[in-house]
């Protein structure tokens, strides 16, 4: 159960502190004297973008930050450009005009993210506009064990500036630092912690990305985290110590994860720890998944309606975006915006920043807790489990099963009064979504994709739950 009074102090600390145009003054001066902001951190363009000033560099970045994770494809029965694959460049290239002219200017991607094409289209797009209008983020995306050698690092570095047409990178992310992996040795599988130490530390990698730093090629450098939280402590005292200095880090950080985090995911750590660890070092934070994978945008019915209740005007997406973008400490909030919509309606959500109020904050909270009790597998979608070596189709296994569960489509009694519309939707929805060569009895439980979960999601066991459950529906058993 939620600690209320605790959940209201930590609100208070990290409200945003410079946001008086939206909030009334009251309120803000509270807010300020409770949380010890002396001023504002957010300013505004003329497109009325709420920007976030970096105290490390003084960049005034967007609120609004753009992902690149997720680009837009060719429409179906279109031949592929050779040069970026199945991507509809021309989209990105509008989306990406459309972005900077309403005042987003923090573009996010990465050696791996889009069949490995991401970096090329976002070098193509930003190429056309001067190189001091925009801020480039990429990452140091050495999953592979293969990748792990410093020279092959390197390598990897040096293509991200090649395929993004720069010579230098705005900002640097070690990436996924708690994600675990094998030994390329022996097989045997390593945790988090360890895997972080090798593929950053004991490798010189992270001591020659300090180098490029001093060289001017990289001008912040950071790191993002999912999973073992021993190796988020272990880059932070490296920076208390003062071996490496971290000018950001990009945290999950959404509504649900403000508390639920470590509950849903296990050894996952809640956002308002991780949060306050770097609020307390005076770290700005870049937030991935302020949507949870969409999750926050495909609230079931009744949530829906609540939400809609509060605010009739506010999207269901919105209230995940105002609550990611209200702490103070927060640089940037990256979305990925497949399409021009999406986009649309972000900018208008920070242009500018309606920061969440005290009650609000409560109210989310409660939202959170009736999300929680509905027991979603907790996959973003993020294609890291890709490609299972047997073809299964995992991410789609799970947004068919969490879709079902938020649409009312999983029965629990076959004596229930809609059990037979039920089973139908859930059946039939599965052998639409997934082709039955890739469904979850596919899985003979080899592993190879938990490791790369960020979300530290026990893959094999899941799937297994799933096709058990499926099988029941077909012999019309009651389901545990």
């Amino acid at each position: 159960m939620i600690n209320k009074a605790l959940s209201r102090r930590n609100f208070l600390k990290y409200l945003a502190g410079a946001t008086a145009a939206t909030v009334p003054a009251a309120t803000l001066l509270t807010a300020c004297k409770r949380s010890g902001v002396a001023g504002g951190s957010a300013s505004g363009t003329a497109s009325g973008m709420t920007m976030r000033k970096n105290p490390n560099t003084g960049d005034n970045v967007s609120l609004l930050g753009y992902g690149m994770m997720r680009l837009p494809m060719l429409p179906d029965g279109s031949k592929e450009d050779p040069e970026t694959g199945p991507f509809d460049q021309e989209m990105i290239n509008r989306q990406v005009d459309y972005a900077l002219a309403h005042g987003v200017n923090y573009f996010d991607t990465s050696p791996v993210y889009c069949r490995g094409l991401s970096e090329r289209c976002t070098g193509i797009a930003l190429k056309r506009h001067p190189r001091n209008s925009y801020f480039i983020a990429t990452k140091l995306s050495n999953f592979d064990n293969r990748m792990w050698p410093l020279e092959e690092s390197q390598k990897m570095f040096e293509n991200s500036l090649k395929e993004l047409q720069t010579d230098y990178i705005d900002y640097l992310l070690l990436h996924s630092t708690g994600g675990g992996g094998r030994d390329p040795e022996t097989g045997q599988g390593l945790s988090g912690l360890e895997v972080c130490q090798r593929r950053f530390i004991d490798n010189g990698l992270t001591d020659w990305l300090v180098e490029q730093k001093r060289a001017g090629r990289i001008r912040n450098l950071g790191f993002s985290w999912h999973g073992d939280y021993r190796a988020f402590e272990l880059l932070l005292k490296l920076h208390d110590e003062g071996r490496y200095h971290w000018d950001f880090v990009q945290i999950e950080l959404n509504y649900l994860d403000w508390f639920y985090a470590n509950e849903i995911n296990g050894s996952n750590v809640d956002a308002v720890t991780l949060y306050g660890e770097l609020e307390k070092r005076g770290i700005p934070a870049v937030i991935m998944e302020p949507l949870l994978g969409g999750r926050l945008a495909k609230v079931n019915d009744d949530i829906a309606a609540e939400l809609k209740q509060r605010d009739p005007e506010a999207s269901i997406a919105s209230w995940a975006f105002r609550f990611a973008g209200t702490p103070e400490g927060v640089l940037t909030v990256l979305s990925g915006m497949t399409y021009m919509e999406h986009l649309e309606e972000n900018v208008k959500t920070y242009s500018p920043l309606k920061p969440i109020s005290e009650e609000d904050h409560e109210f989310l909270m409660h939202i959170a807790e009736l999300i929680y009790g509905q027991k979603e597998i907790p996959c973003t979608a993020c294609q890291y489990c890709m490609p299972c070596p047997y073809g299964i189709d995992i991410p789609s296994i799970f947004g068919h099963y969490n879709k079902c569960i938020r649409e009312g489509n999983t029965p629990q009694s076959n004596g229930s009064p809609n059990y037979r519309k039920q089973r139908r939707a859930f059946l039939v929805g599965y052998d639409r979504s997934v082709p039955r060569l890739r469904q979850a009895s596919h899985c003979i439980g080899c592993g190879q994709c938990q490791s790369h979960c960020p979300q530290q999601i026990k893959i094999p066991r899941e799937l297994h739950r799933i096709d058990e459950y499926v099988e029941k529906l077909k012999k019309e058993t009651v389901p545990e």
